[in-house]
């Protein structure tokens, strides 16, 4: 990989205010164009974050922080890290970075026109090769790593609703072969084909259970209305797909994981469906038989999107190590405080800072972007090092 010159470095970085003023306006005209002329990447990209502006604006934002910080590549490590998890899950592969880079760069210079000066476009054409060097080279280590090559075909084992939102699906090779060990916390990628679009289209979905060597489990969201893209996959699954049906899968990703090697507290918050990789990683240390102090805290609607509810407190009630607490935001007459859920609203870490603030904990927090967010400032505001706090975000992100 040839390194960046001093002037390539300073005009990709002059650039940087051009890009966040123009970058979804770019990155809009960049997917239009590449799938103009390429249309077989469209079964690479989630055609629904496409329609919603969500990946557009996703790489606008990953391309001006490329630029911002084109000469301290150091700072977007985790960035990194993370879009190659996604790349490899998604199967996608170095032959895809010169048809990505030609239709970005043409569309940088149809964008902007004569506001971009030939050596300008050249050293962005240098910027991405070079980025694109650093993400073929982690992804292919991700590759190296996996436990098989692109998608695989599952067959389902068995099929059960968690709640009426949630229904979990059980996986196993349809070939015979082994299941594959996996870190709690990571995804896989499942494709099925979208007639109403006419491609196939791919989704991801933490794994659910502990690796076990019998199955996967992924739990998966009914999204609603059925009849847009972001609800194509959720509902094919939920009302097509039977014990027996077969489904493409991809190898287990994802950074967000539980570090297995520590002995000091684990806290896991989650909200909504994000509930599930919470579940993988209690249900891991659980069968481990851990002595970590665990505390569970949860929150979501009512007791019927409630999933995994009888589970947890069955985990609870054996395991003195572990709490659980568990906010409704509007409970039910059917939803028993104390039993089903124990606090109503939305949630509130300070009114259980006895059961999260632990000595020396991770905290692992998933489920809706602001959620995240809230809980994230709510851990930092009580003291808790932001290095000890770790997220999950679904959809689009990074440098995608």
């Amino acid at each position: 990989m040839t390194a960046l010159t001093a002037d390539q470095i300073a005009r990709v970085k002059a650039t940087a205010p051009v890009l966040a003023e123009h970058g979804a306006n770019i990155t809009k005209h960049f997917y239009k164009r590449m799938f103009a002329h390429h249309p077989e990447l469209k079964n690479l990209f989630n055609q629904a974050h496409q329609q919603s502006g969500g990946q557009p604006e996703a790489l606008a934002r990953a391309v001006y922080a490329y630029a911002a910080n084109i000469d301290n590549l150091g700072v977007l490590g985790g960035a990194v890290t993370h879009i190659a998890n996604k790349h490899a899950s998604l199967n996608i592969r170095a032959e895809h970075y010169p048809i990505v880079g030609e239709n970005l760069l043409a569309s940088i210079s149809e964008v902007l026109g004569d506001a971009v000066d030939p050596a300008t476009l050249d050293a962005w054409a240098a910027a991405y090769g070079q980025l694109a060097g650093i993400l073929i080279g982690a992804e292919q280590n991700l590759y190296d790593g996996a436990a098989w090559s692109g998608f695989r075909p599952f067959v389902v084992m068995r099929k059960e609703m968690e709640s009426d939102e949630i229904t979990s699906f059980y996986l196993k090779p349809s070939d015979g072969g082994k299941v594959c060990d996996f870190t709690p916390g990571q995804y896989v990628s499942v494709k099925r084909f979208v007639k109403a679009i006419g491609v196939d289209q791919p989704r991801q979905y933490t794994l659910s259970d502990a690796p076990n060597g019998q199955w996967l489990r992924i739990s998966v969201k009914r999204e609603r209305p059925a009849n847009v893209p972001a609800g194509h996959i959720s509902n094919g699954l939920h009302d097509g797909v039977e014990a027996g049906s077969i489904v493409e899968v991809s190898a287990p990703m994802g950074e967000f994981t539980l570090d297995r090697a520590k002995t000091t507290p684990v806290v896991l918050i989650s909200g909504g469906v994000g509930i599930t990789p919470m579940v993988s990683m209690l249900a891991s240390l659980a069968g481990e038989g851990s002595a970590r102090p665990v505390a569970f805290v949860h929150a979501c609607r009512h007791g019927r999107v409630h999933a995994f509810r009888q589970w947890v407190n069955e985990i609870v009630a054996a395991r003195p190590n572990v709490s659980r607490t568990v906010f409704y935001e509007a409970a039910g007459g059917e939803d028993r405080q104390g039993v089903d859920f124990d606090l109503v609203g939305r949630m509130d870490l300070s009114k259980v800072a006895g059961k999260v603030l632990l000595p020396d904990a991770d905290y692992y927090v998933c489920g809706p972007v602001e959620f995240m967010r809230a809980q994230q400032q709510a851990l930092i505001a009580s003291g808790v090092d932001a290095a000890r706090i770790h997220t999950e975000v679904f959809g689009s992100g990074g440098l995608e």
